[in-house]
């Protein structure tokens, strides 16, 4: 397995990927099906075609975790379909800032929702630290939401977790004490610009959030505060440089910033609301 590797780098760097050695590492993986890697073992041939066309995508420009199928997330395993957004580190911010707002509230009973919910990481990795606490993810895609319910399953909270295909608050009833979204923000100018990784395996139903990328924000001023429990609060996702924008429209519905978290580059990612 050490030769694959050794023969696989340069394929990789020669195809422009920076972390070519740790791409080589993670697709040999998980053409084996296992981390426990024996450096002096020899791949069996079914594994070695797997891994050949494993660096080919990889080398035309698919995303390591799209070939795998699958991505850690809050130390969760969530997996892949065409129609989710990679679950990516900074959205990692959105569960820290919630978490923190809740505080003791954690074990206490609380309805949760989840919009535009994708992989269903967000909610799951929630429920995985409020155990007494239920959710709701909705998804305008209803590939999304078999694979989020999966994804529940997968890592043990499905009895407490619901999905519905459905578009953002449109149609919901209730009193929630925590929403969540990582809505699309990018304005749609902006899409063909993205790495190829991006623009061309991410959907585009989770990346364009209109002409300036506001476009939910100002569904969620309109719909999200009449879904709020009393000490209800909303934890949203953003783009570099959307804050004042995004705090602007919210204000116009009568929400006003409760905090903010910075996700590992330093930017403000994680925006908290509540009724003024």
């Amino acid at each position: 397995m050490r030769e694959a590797r050794r023969r696989a780098v340069p394929i990789l760097r020669a195809a422009g990927i920076a972390a070519a050695g740790l791409e080589a590492r993670l697709l040999l993986e998980g053409s084996v099906g296992t981390r426990a890697l024996d450096p002096e073992r020899a791949l069996d041939a079914a594994a070695a075609a797997t891994f050949a066309g494993y660096l080919q995508r990889r080398a035309a420009g698919e995303p390591v975790w799209r070939i795998l199928g699958e991505r850690e997330f809050w130390g969760l395993t969530f997996r892949l379909s065409p129609a989710t957004l990679e679950p990516r580190p900074d959205s990692e911010t959105i569960v820290e800032a919630a978490l923190a707002q809740l505080g003791a509230r954690r074990g206490e009973n609380l309805s949760l929702l989840d919009l535009g919910t994708g992989t269903g990481c967000l909610l799951v990795a929630l429920l995985s630290e409020c155990p007494q606490a239920r959710g709701l993810g909705v998804d305008l895609s209803e590939e999304a939401c078999r694979t989020a319910a999966g994804n529940a399953m997968l890592n043990g909270v499905a009895a407490r977790a619901s999905f519905r295909k459905g578009s953002w608050a449109e149609g919901l009833a209730g009193a929630f004490d925590l929403i969540v979204s990582n809505p699309p923000y990018i304005p749609t100018a902006e899409i063909a610009t993205l790495s190829t990784e991006v623009r061309e395996h991410d959907p585009l139903l989770a990346l364009d959030g209109g002409a300036d990328g506001l476009g939910p924000y100002r569904i969620f001023a309109r719909s999200l505060p009449a879904l709020l429990a009393p000490g209800g609060f909303i934890v949203f996702e953003i783009g570099a440089g959307q804050k004042n924008d995004v705090v602007a429209i919210m204000a116009a519905g009568g929400l006003e910033l409760r905090g903010s978290r910075h996700d590992l580059g330093g930017h403000e990612r994680a925006l908290i609301f509540a009724p003024a």
